[in-house]
């Protein structure tokens, strides 16, 4: 990868930083966004602990809901390192909360970050793309993204829309030189229960249980590398129940629906 340029969104923390670490390790050239300049920063001195030159690593601030700043950020990629290689669009925030206690605004800030920011990202990249005959996006969906489970309404419809979405992108793009992949993760020990909304839009706080035993992040991230490296379309990651989900609900949506039921 030494030759490629990789912009990992949400690279902040969790899979996002442990997958600026694997691209580090294979010298590509890294842009690393998010909301927190100084957690980025932080991420990027890692990354130059593993062996990146100052010049390998750009830190770009960037709220992906900020839609008009997005072609500015794009063009600074470009200036900085030329091409964008793979985009990887891991900006995203969870929800827990039952959908009768959830406000109107929970669900359209679910909506703006995790479908909207990815979509309008990626629009900005895209002729860039196509020009080229040449690139790839990524994005992170979740199991959440094909199962409905209870206390995350908003976040599976968020999640169901990516999906959609980045799997019609595909059908486009793919005969044009542009691959798409779409991670799903299960369970992965990150903050993201944390920091996900509550009903009334303020941080949830807690770590799930499921969260807590869930798959170690860096283990996720290298399934996650292995995959974009080898193109693979779908990159499924986790080691939990939730993945034999994914198989049920080909083979038997009713049974699914009966498990999905019984989860408090």
């Amino acid at each position: 990868m030494s030759t490629k340029t990789v912009w990992i969104t949400g690279a902040s923390a969790g899979i996002g930083e442990a997958l600026a670490l694997q691209f580090a390790q294979d010298a590509a050239r890294l842009v690393l966004s998010a909301r927190r300049e100084n957690e980025l920063e932080r991420v990027a001195e890692r990354c130059r602990q593993a062996g990146l030159a100052a010049d390998q690593v750009l830190v770009l601030p960037l709220d992906v809901t900020d839609w008009e700043s997005l072609p500015v950020a794009v063009q600074t990629v470009l200036d900085t390192f030329g091409d964008i290689d793979l985009l990887v669009n891991n900006a995203g925030v969870s929800q827990r909360s039952l959908c009768k206690d959830t406000d109107l605004a929970v669900y359209q800030k679910l909506m703006d970050v995790d479908v909207m920011g990815q979509i309008a990202l990626t629009k900005a990249v895209l002729p860039h793309m196509l020009e080229r005959g040449a690139g790839h996006i990524a994005v992170t969906s979740s199991v959440a993204g094909k199962v409905g489970v209870p206390l995350r309404t908003g976040y599976c419809a968020a999640k169901h829309a990516v999906m959609g979405f980045f799997d019609a992108l595909r059908a486009e793009v793919e005969g044009q030189g542009v691959y798409v992949s779409t991670i799903t993760p299960g369970f992965i020990r990150t903050d993201i229960s944390r920091n996900a909304l509550a009903g009334d839009g303020s941080a949830y706080g807690e770590v799930d249980e499921d969260i807590a035993g869930g798959m170690d992040v860096n283990e996720c991230a290298e399934v996650i590398f292995k995959g974009l490296r080898s193109k693979k379309r779908e990159i499924p990651v986790g080691k939990g129940k939730e993945m034999a989900a994914l198989w049920i609900k080909r083979v038997s949506p009713e049974a699914l629906f009966r498990i999905t039921r019984a989860r408090k």
